[in-house]
C-alpha cells in the first residue's frame, strides 16, 4: 500500500535534516549554518528540528557520520567486488562517483574545519567525535588495501589532494590536474 506522502515520519524526517544538513553546512560551515537555514531547507519550522535532534551540533555529527560511513560503505563494496590488485583503482572509481556530489565534498571540508574551529575553541568533545569518523574510515581504507602504510598513505594523499583541487573549482581542462598525475577520469569528475 503507498504510503501518504504528505505526512512523513520522524525518521523520514530526520533524513530529511541529514540531508539538508550536509547541504548547508557544506555551503556557510558551521559556524555560518543557522538551524533555520536548515529547517527552510527542509520544510519545517525550526522548533521542529529540536524534537528531532536536540540541538545544532547533533545535527552536525548526524551528518558527519552519515558522509563518513556512506564513503566507507562505497569504498567496502568497491574493494570487495574487485580483486586485491584492483582494490585500490575500484575505491578511487567509486569516490569520483561520491564527490561528483559537490555538497558532499564541501561538506567533507567543512568537518575539518569544524573539528579545527572546536579544538581552537576548547571543545575536545566535538572534534574527537570527527576525528573518530575519520580514523574508522581511514582503517578501512587501510584494510582494503592490505594494510600496507604506504599504499594507505598514496591512496588518501590522492584523495586529499582531488578534494582540494574540486573544493578551489579547478575545471577538468586545467593543467593542474594533469601536473599531478591524474587521468582523464579524475579531469571529468572535475567537471560534474
Amino acid at each position: 500500500m503507498a504510503k501518504d506522502t504528505a505526512r512523513k515520519s520522524a525518521a523520514e524526517r530526520r533524513e530529511s535534516v541529514i540531508r539538508a544538513a550536509i547541504t548547508e553546512f557544506g555551503r556557510s560551515g558551521y559556524a555560518g549554518t543557522s538551524t533555520a537555514a536548515i529547517a527552510r531547507r527542509v520544510g519545517v519550522s525550526q522548533p521542529y528540528l529540536f524534537r528531532l535532534f536536540a540541538d545544532k551540533r547533533a545535527i552536525f555529527l548526524a551528518a558527519a557520520a552519515r558522509c563518513t560511513d556512506e564513503i566507507r560503505q562505497e569504498f567496502e563494496k568497491a574493494a570487495g567486488a574487485a580483486g586485491p590488485e584492483e582494490a585500490g583503482q575500484a575505491m578511487g572509481n567509486a569516490y569520483l562517483g561520491l564527490i561528483g556530489d559537490r555538497d558532499r565534498l564541501m561538506f567533507q571540508m567543512q568537518m575539518y574545519i569544524a573539528a579545527h574551529g572546536a579544538e581552537a575553541a576548547g571543545d575536545h568533545e566535538f572534534g574527537e567525535e570527527l576525528r573518530g569518523r575519520w580514523a574508522d574510515l581511514l582503517d578501512a581504507v587501510h584494510l582494503a588495501l592490505g594494510a600496507d602504510p604506504e599504499v594507505t598513505g598514496q591512496f588518501m594523499a590522492h584523495g586529499m589532494l582531488i578534494n582540494v583541487l574540486m573544493a578551489l573549482g579547478f575545471p577538468g581542462a586545467h593543467h593542474v590536474w594533469r601536473t599531478c598525475g591524474f587521468g582523464e577520469d579524475v579531469c571529468v569528475a572535475a567537471d560534474g
